[in-house]
């Protein structure tokens, strides 16, 4: 057998008898093996690192004394979510030093089913930072509103034998996994057989149900809002996925579940990251400066974006800083304070990598018509007027930077026999259009905590359906603002008094733009600031809408068949 001489030059340079191509001098390692911190040089040979120690190179960094870490990798996050497209977030999240994203892609799949998905790999492919892709399992997320598309067992094991395919995404129809959905169990089963890990969403779930859940042989969830929920689900054999993200903030309700025992099967994740926020504050170093603030010891957080998302998604060939992996490295000052100085990627470092335009061109969309055309409402029969049948509502009630809400019962504001938003209670009207296949389905309801005092906000963000959610104090308002975001193919839109005051266009399947970030974040930081004038009190009404239509987190939400009691799995009346 001929010995490859990629393998030959390594040797050579791993055992110091010829130079590394390159050369990091002077490190503080952080070692996610044994939880240290080594002082030694780090050789690269091509893309991978070749050894840790006293090393000469062709090219040689001094590091002086900077702390250099694995890549952060990613273990859980909607890129749909960023509102950019995979090349844009790319270009956006490895300055920050994440070098790795494991992603689901639910969201666009919804939209436009495996062709989604296959946009999704194919727009990814070869970039500085690796995406790799999980089978989303619940398109539709439940048999409670109307998606885009359906993926079925056979679309999964479709979707499994493809490059950087490496898992079955969140199983959020867990009561399908306890009451043994035919569909469902079978695609547990795939996964099983294919021997690629299952991610979890069971908020809530415990006890024998729990027990039901992970013995089916899913064994991570991003869904524990209490100490106490993740400890029993990490002593239960979970992964532990600690979600810091725009909307869903759990990082120091959870922390006290951590120890320095049970760390290693904990990870850190975003879930859903605004381009806001991912410019002006960071992705994974954010949640690395937010849990060491917390007092989480700096090197476990480390490991939590790390060695440990490796492990848990079995990408042996990355998350440590040792011979064989790959060289992806970031490098900052501070341990208490992480602010990345510089990024390898495969060896190459950041400057070199960002001056490649090539990497990050306009995105793929031409080859995809229905990620393109996403957009099909009837906007003639809309109508948002609720006969008064009762004196008392069930109302969403919306929780502060949590995704659950409160099922409220209130007194229905009733004018000529209709149901009005009362902004002196904050009751604002929410409607659910579905706008995939033109049914002309609506769900009609109202929410709580928002604020709204006047006009109205549209988005085609909608998880993870995706149809259109408007909130409203006036029904005008409201059918304009749905009308702005149906004819532009799909976005947000902020109305008041009969104008369209602002927009922002995301034609990629009515979830992304393929903007470069800073430009979309200019544009969505403008939409925040028209919604803040229409007297919204939370920071981000739009991701917040989005989840207003997810019938998988308790307790009461709407879709375009109309509220959901999620608690108890099926539709339920507006009335008392």
């Amino acid at each position: 057998m001929r010995i490859d001489t990629k393998f030959t030059k390594r040797n050579l340079q791993a055992r110091g008898l010829e130079p590394a191509d390159c050369v990091l001098k002077n490190c503080r390692i952080i070692d996610v093996f044994c939880g240290e911190i080594v002082h030694a040089d780090v050789a690269i040979c091509e893309e991978t690192i070749v050894g840790i120690g006293d090393y000469s190179g062709k090219k040689e960094i001094d590091c002086k004394e900077a702390f250099v870490a694995p890549g952060f990798m990613e273990g859980h996050i909607h890129i749909e979510s960023s509102m950019l497209s995979p090349k844009q977030f790319v270009k956006t999240v490895l300055p920050h030093g994440t070098t790795t994203v494991v992603c689901d892609p639910h969201e666009i799949a919804n939209v436009a089913g495996v062709e989604g998905v296959k946009y999704v790999l194919e727009e990814s492919k070869d970039l500085p930072c690796a995406i790799y892709v999980m089978a989303p399992s619940c398109v539709p997320a439940t048999h409670l509103e109307n998606s885009g598309a359906r993926l079925s067992s056979s679309d999964l094991e479709l979707l499994l034998k493809l490059p950087r395919v490496i898992g079955v995404a969140e199983m959020m129809n867990y009561p399908g996994v306890l009451f043994q959905d035919e569909e469902v169990v079978r695609k547990i089963c795939l996964a099983r057989e294919s021997g690629v890990p299952i991610d979890g969403h069971a908020p809530g779930v415990s006890g024998k149900d729990l027990q039901a859940y992970i013995g089916s042989g899913i064994f991570s969830d991003h869904e524990c809002a209490t100490a106490a929920e993740a400890l029993e689900k990490l002593s239960s054999g979970m992964f532990l996925f600690m979600r810091e993200g725009s909307t869903a903030k759990n990082l120091e309700d959870l922390l006290p579940a951590v120890t320095e025992k049970n760390s290693h099967r904990c990870l850190l994740v975003t879930d859903d990251c605004h381009p806001d926020e991912l410019l002006k504050e960071g992705h994974l170093d954010r949640i690395l400066r937010r849990a060491i603030s917390l007092g989480l010891d700096p090197v476990i957080a480390i490991q939590m974006v790390t060695i440990n998302v490796a492990s848990y998604f079995r990408l042996y060939d990355r998350g440590a800083i040792a011979p064989g992996y790959r060289a992806d490295l970031v490098v900052f000052d501070d341990l208490m304070d992480i602010r990345i100085k510089t990024v390898f990627s495969g060896g190459t470092q950041l400057d070199e990598i960002m001056c490649n335009e090539s990497l990050f061109s306009k995105s793929l969309t031409e080859g995809y018509p229905s990620v393109l055309n996403s957009v099909h409402v009837d906007t003639s029969k809309i109508s948002f007027k609720i006969p008064a049948v009762g004196k008392i509502i069930k109302v969403i009630g919306v929780r502060k930077d949590q995704l659950v809400t409160d099922s409220l019962r209130l007194p229905a504001l009733i004018d000529d026999g209709f149901v009005l938003s009362d902004i002196s209670r904050d009751i604002i009207k929410i409607a659910v259009i579905e706008r995939h296949h033109t049914t002309g389905n609506m769900g009609l309801g109202f929410v709580h905590g928002i604020g709204l005092q006047e006009g109205a906000l549209a988005s085609t963000v909608g998880h993870d359906s995706h149809n259109i959610t408007v909130i409203g104090v006036d029904d005008m308002d409201m059918e304009i603002a749905v009308q702005a975001i149906v004819k532009q193919g799909g976005g947000l839109a902020v109305v008041k008094n009969g104008e369209v005051v602002e927009r922002l266009v995301l034609d990629v399947a009515g979830l992304m733009s393929t903007d470069e970030a800073h430009v979309l974040a200019d544009k969505f930081s403008n939409l925040l600031m028209a919604a803040l004038k229409l007297g919204v009190q939370v920071s981000d009404p739009f991701m917040l809408m989005s989840f207003l239509a997810l019938p998988v987190i308790p307790h009461l939400k709407i879709t375009d068949m109309g509220l959901v009691d999620v608690d108890a799995f099926s539709h339920t009346d507006l009335w008392l």
